[in-house]
């Protein structure tokens, strides 16, 4: 393959993991960031002793950080590992119920039955047919190129296509749930996995829930130094293989000559690149760096993902009934939905999820401390949205937890910050601070979502989780996969 210059926008986890699969291939690679470090969304937080992580706290299919890092059979160890957790997440419901979601399917299902009475097969059985649709799925949805869905699918032997054949495309994944559960309380558990990409379980497809899988049948893990420290490997593992990075640089516009990219411009000069490799949210590169380009459906009729309001309290005390990963429900779960989605509107009764990563990485805390994670799905900005309504979701973030557990948290704040719509927008180039880009609530998302190369022009190319295959980690690794096997095609 011709060796190319190419130019990386952006040094989000699909930014850099695109670096490293190029450079391995023997290619100069520069990447451009407009902010002072790598990471993108994957930020972290120091304060008075207590650290955290901004942006995805949830580590699945480890394997494809190990893979990057060992691309180029190196015998230079990279400082990075992790475990696999016992518990995958607790989950508080108002009436009183705690399921603790354990790593194994067959306690998970044990732990349900003992405490709300539904049937041990009916989560497994579950499970078992996730995980069958995931392997229908994942090499033509996940791992290749959408439009190449077709010739993927030929190499695929029929038996293994059968899950795949027999999901209802048509079925919303809350109505696939209904179907399998009897339990309310197992039915909204289920249900919030289409939060992993910001829809609605409501009118998300039903394919959705092969993301279940990858918690329960693959394993959910945590790096042992905290999220960031995949961010920090990686980045190493593209500077020992010849990766340029210029921090502060942000990309302003590209120079076209006969639909070709031949350069990008900045404030400081224009950089002349025979391949150029996006990383920014593609909503915000259509409307700024690449706002000459033809703009296309995926962009002209964005739907946007839900946004977040995130508070990073530094804790004054532990509390050994929380877990890493713990989510206070809605008790009115159609209702948050349809105040994000339609009113567009703050939940008075949100769902709260809290991350505290020092139950894991006890540095991250000053000793009998935590460093909390506190989260609520909100609408991207619109019209509605308003810098008061931050106080009224710290209210209502504040309320949810003293009810359910019966925790005043104001008590033990020791250091707080913001994460909102707005902020999420300036720092990460998220357009509207929509965490995923454009929203996945309809049957035809996936088949919507931009391709990872450009159709009009030839040496364009898109990676992370605004892109195909979509947001979180693993499927921000797999566009950098697409990526790479794209720019060898051409």
């Amino acid at each position: 393959m011709k060796q190319n210059k190419i130019t990386i926008i952006g040094s989000g986890i699909g930014g850099i993991a695109s670096a490293i699969r190029l450079a391995a291939k023997g290619h100069k690679v520069l990447v451009l960031e407009k902010n002072k470090v790598a990471g993108g969304k994957m930020g972290q937080i120091k304060h008075d002793g207590f650290r955290f992580d901004t942006g995805p706290s949830l580590f699945t299919l480890p394997q494809l950080v190990d893979e990057l890092l060992n691309i180029d059979n190196s015998h230079k160890r990279h400082s990075f590992n992790y475990k696999k957790l016992e518990n995958v997440c607790r989950y508080f419901y108002e009436d009183g119920i705690i399921i603790n979601a354990h790593a194994e399917a067959s306690e998970f299902a044990g732990e349900v039955a003992t405490k709300i009475g539904e049937p041990k097969d009916n989560i497994i059985e579950y499970l078992a047919n996730a995980k069958k649709l995931y392997n229908a799925t994942s090499d033509i949805f996940i791992f290749n190129p959408l439009n190449r869905a077709l010739e993927t699918a030929k190499r695929i032997t029929p038996s293994a296509l059968k899950p795949l054949l027999r999901i209802n495309p048509l079925r919303t994944m809350h109505r696939e749930n209904l179907r399998w559960f009897k339990s309310d309380h197992v039915i909204q558990l289920f249900d919030r996995y289409a939060t992993y990409n910001g829809s609605s379980p409501y009118l998300a497809p039903s394919v959705l829930k092969v993301i279940s899988h990858l918690e329960h049948n693959t394993g959910a893990y945590f790096p042992e130094k905290g999220m960031y420290n995949i961010v920090e490997a990686l980045y190493h593992k593209a500077v020992s293989l010849g990766v340029e990075f210029r921090f502060g640089t942000e990309a302003t516009g590209l120079i076209i000559n006969n639909n070709t990219i031949t350069g990008i411009k900045t404030k400081k000069e224009d950089i002349k690149t025979g391949i150029v490799v996006s990383d920014v949210d593609v909503n915000t590169f259509y409307r700024y760096t690449g706002r000459e380009l033809t703009k296309p459906r995926a962009v002209k009729k964005s739907s946007l993902s839900s946004s977040a309001i995130i508070f990073y309290w530094g804790m004054d005390r532990t509390f050994p009934e929380l877990d890493i990963h713990n989510i206070l429900f809605s008790k009115d779960y159609k209702g948050e939905f349809d105040a994000i989605f339609h009113k567009k509107e703050i939940f008075p009764d949100p769902t709260v999820y809290i991350f505290i990563s020092s139950k894991v990485v006890k540095t991250d805390a000053p000793e009998r401390c935590e460093n909390w994670f506190v989260m609520i799905n909100v609408p991207p900005l619109g019209d509605k949205f308003r810098k008061e309504h931050i106080n009224t979701a710290r209210q209502n973030v504040i309320g949810k937890i003293q009810k359910v557990l019966n925790i005043n948290p104001e008590m033990y704040i020791r250091f707080e910050e913001v994460a909102t719509p707005e902020t999420i927008q300036t720092l990460t180039g998220s357009f509207k601070g929509a965490l995923y880009g454009n929203n996945s609530n309809s049957v035809w998302s996936a088949f919507l979502r931009h391709k990872n190369h450009s159709s009009k022009y030839r040496n364009l190319f898109f990676t992370g989780g605004s892109v195909h295959p979509g947001g979180g980690i693993p499927l921000c690794l797999a566009s950098a996969g697409i990526v790479e096997k794209e720019i060898e095609s051409i």
